[in-house]
């Protein structure tokens, strides 16, 4: 397993991560000449803390007892700017996101979710995954993103099950 993916599921010091990830974040920006605004930072730096998977409204109610505001339009603002810049990824079975710990790098990520207490661990593509590219390339079709998404128990939980 991917050193990223066994990190997630294990007890860390989120400084670290937190620290690397805005720094990736602040150069893709600065790369593609656009704003990592206050709110749009505090967003991810949000969804890095505990790698876990969080809901638009439970990054709103973060950003409201901070003072960023209460309006929906907030976070789904800047989750879709994250999104488009490839700093998070959506997590459509749990309508939820969570940071990209690969940002500014091409990939097809697998997401391994724990459906106990919702962490992810992101890992690299491997096997059918990057057959996916091999074979698109090869019929021409351009792939916007590809991930799989991986439902089960993390060590944590699985002790506690």
């Amino acid at each position: 397993m991917h050193p990223d993916a066994t990190l997630a599921f294990a007890s860390h010091d989120h400084r670290h991560c937190t620290h690397d990830l805005i720094a990736r974040a602040e150069s893709i920006a600065a790369e593609k000449a656009v704003r990592l605004t206050p709110v749009r930072r505090r967003v991810l730096e949000i969804l890095i803390e505990g790698h876990r998977a969080l809901g638009a409204y439970e990054v709103l109610e973060r950003l409201a007892q901070e003072g960023f505001g209460s309006q929906p339009p907030v976070a789904y603002r800047a989750l879709d700017f994250l999104a488009e810049q490839g700093l998070v990824h959506r997590i459509a079975g749990l309508n939820a996101f969570m940071a990209c710990t690969h940002p500014g790098t091409s990939h097809t990520p697998a997401l391994l979710i724990c459906r106990g207490c919702r962490a992810v661990a992101e890992t690299p593509a491997a096997g059918p995954l990057a057959a996916i590219s091999t074979v698109a390339d090869a019929t021409g079709f351009l792939v916007d993103r590809v991930s799989i998404e991986v439902l089960g128990l993390c060590p944590a939980c699985r002790a506690t099950a």
